[in-house]
């Protein structure tokens, strides 16, 4: 009987399993810096190179992309579902949507990459697409209450807020470090077009569905652009 074959094998195990951790958490570490920084249109390869590991090695951990997006972001998405929840707790349904608004725009605005995250859907992701929907039918409630206060016009919907977050993305992507308050301008411009009573009709919201498939194709360009070519 070879038990110094075995004990050999015994500890190598445990070895493994702690490198492979200790390169999960380097990756984790990289990839929520290089997001917050560069958004998600940040190649895998520069998320490998932020690690100080090789692509295959971070590949093994998170096949696509998307794996490793959900896992970055999962803590980003529980703050905004939380969001969601300390405004629901606001005894002021205006007070309580307009800082729901303000509070994710700025959580936008704090890290390009959950910017990002806020106008894509992730249909593999299934922990983060579900705390999303959940979320959503908090702010369906949130919208209702302002409505039923009379403060928030009655033609707004869920899908406008939708269009918030696609906005404001846009905002902070493309003013950076130049003008980092923009933002905030916009975010109160937008909120006082929201108030009632409305000053005018507006043009149709977006259906659903259409919304849906405009966050899909955002995903999917995103993916596009850390694809082989990008990752190698």
């Amino acid at each position: 009987m070879n038990t110094g074959a075995q004990n050999s094998e015994d500890t190598a195990a445990p070895l493994l399993r702690s490198d492979a951790e200790r390169n999960r958490a380097r990756v984790m570490s990289a990839a929520r810096t290089v997001f917050r920084r560069d958004g998600l249109g940040a190649s895998m390869s520069s998320v490998a190179r932020e690690a100080g590991v090789g692509i295959a090695t971070l590949f093994r951990r998170f096949p696509k992309k998307e794996d490793l997006v959900a896992a970055v972001f999962a803590d980003r998405m529980d703050a905004y579902a939380n969001a969601v929840d300390v405004a629901l707790d606001d005894p002021d349904p205006w007070h309580g949507l307009a800082g729901f608004i303000e509070t994710v725009c700025g959580m936008q605005a704090a890290d390009y990459g959950f910017a990002d995250v806020l106008t894509m859907t992730f249909p593999t992701a299934n922990a983060l697409e579900e705390r999303r929907n959940q979320a959503y039918e908090a702010v369906v409630q949130l919208i209702g209450r302002a409505k039923a206060a009379g403060r928030l016009r009655e033609d707004f919907t869920p899908e406008d807020l939708v269009l918030v977050h696609m906005a404001n993305a846009g905002v902070v992507n493309a003013t950076g470090d130049a003008a980092p308050e923009a933002w905030k301008r916009v975010v109160a411009l937008m909120l006082q077009s929201f108030e009632a009573p409305a000053r005018g009709p507006l043009p149709a919201s977006p259906e659903p569905r259409a919304l849906y498939k405009a966050m899909l194709r955002a995903s999917q360009a995103r993916s596009a652009s850390a694809g082989p070519g990008k990752n190698g």
